[in-house]
């Protein structure tokens, strides 16, 4: 007993030693290595200030950097959205994917090819929801969504869609810009609404955007849409660097026309070889688990090609994957 007592004492002791010593060693150095690793970092980590563009455009109109408030501005949101890295490598890779069925459409409307940022700005090209309840790629409201023509139900919300979202976009563009003859205070009244902007250019007594004295997200919003411009239009400028297969691209899809109702859209799936999950991925603007379509309307809903589900594409068939969908 005495020996297996003492055995003990002597394992506690060589315990509390190995302890106590990793103790003071764990106390020490970690500290020296802390301080050598902080001296390192602070003489190789580095934040940079921005380059402005010398001269910068939206929609064929000046920006006049010349002013001290207009370079301090559009130097914000530059700065955001460069160090907001990975938000702006998203907008990055989106853009690829969405840009190619964004482009198409304004140019059909005589919009100009700038406006593809407002969508940008607007929603980051996903099909977001705002707390005032604006939907989709373009985020319009429910009663301005119908005004612009997209049905709007519980089944159907055409807002999601991408295609007649961004035609309901231009009809709106349009609209504004007969009344102001000027796309940048188009781009304003997206976000604030014509008569929320006219309200501030009768009384300000002014009718150029960059003279207006607006409400912070309004002030902010048309140089958001000019920084995001200004990256993704030369983005190895500011830092951000990919592989073409790095991007996201648009599926391959056929069309299926639907104009009688359809009970179960999981079933409906099936039957045409892919999964409830994929056709709402590639629908999001079908909104309910069925269509009740008494009326007969013709409906295209969008089937993946391969094989009912969206494969990751060989890098030869990504860059044609828009044209096999024409």
């Amino acid at each position: 007993m005495k020996i297996i007592r003492n055995l003990a004492l002597a394992t506690i002791f060589i315990i509390g030693l190995v302890y106590t010593t990793g103790f003071f060693i764990n106390s020490t150095i970690p500290e020296k290595e802390d301080k050598e690793f902080h001296k390192e970092f602070n003489n190789n980590y580095a934040i940079y200030a921005v380059s402005l563009p010398e001269n910068l455009e939206f929609a064929g109109e000046k920006v006049p950097l010349e002013f001290i408030d207009i370079r301090e501005s559009l130097d914000r949101e530059i700065l955001v959205n460069t160090y907001w890295q990975s938000q702006t490598m998203l907008f990055l890779k989106r853009s690829n994917k969405f840009f190619p069925i964004i482009e198409p459409i304004l140019k059909k409307n005589n919009i100009p090819d700038d406006f593809k940022y407002l969508a940008v700005a607007e929603s980051g090209l996903q099909n977001v929801v705002s707390p005032a309840g604006a939907r989709g790629y373009w985020q319009f409201l429910n009663s301005t969504g119908k005004d612009y023509g997209l049905e709007i139900n519980n089944e159907v919300d055409e807002r999601y869609s991408i295609e007649k979202s961004t035609e309901a976009a231009c009809k709106y563009l349009q609209e504004s810009y007969k009344k102001y003859k000027n796309w940048t205070l188009v781009a304003a009244s997206y976000n604030v609404g014509m008569r929320g902007l006219d309200k501030q250019l009768v009384r300000q007594k002014e009718s150029n955007y960059y003279n207006l004295l607006l409400n912070n997200e309004t002030a902010r919003y048309l140089f958001r849409i000019l920084a995001i411009k200004t990256i993704l239009s030369q983005p190895k400028e500011f830092g951000f660097h990919y592989r073409a297969k790095d991007l996201y691209y648009p599926i391959r899809y056929n069309n299926i026309t639907v104009d009688t109702s359809i009970t179960d859209w999981a079933d409906f799936a099936k039957t045409h070889n892919t999964n409830y999950k994929i056709l709402k991925l590639l629908n999001p603007w079908l909104r309910d688990v069925k269509l009740t379509n008494s009326s007969g309307k013709k409906y295209q809903i969008k089937i993946p090609k391969e094989n009912g589900r969206m494969f990751i594409l060989p890098d030869s068939v990504l860059t044609d994957s828009l044209k096999s969908n024409q």
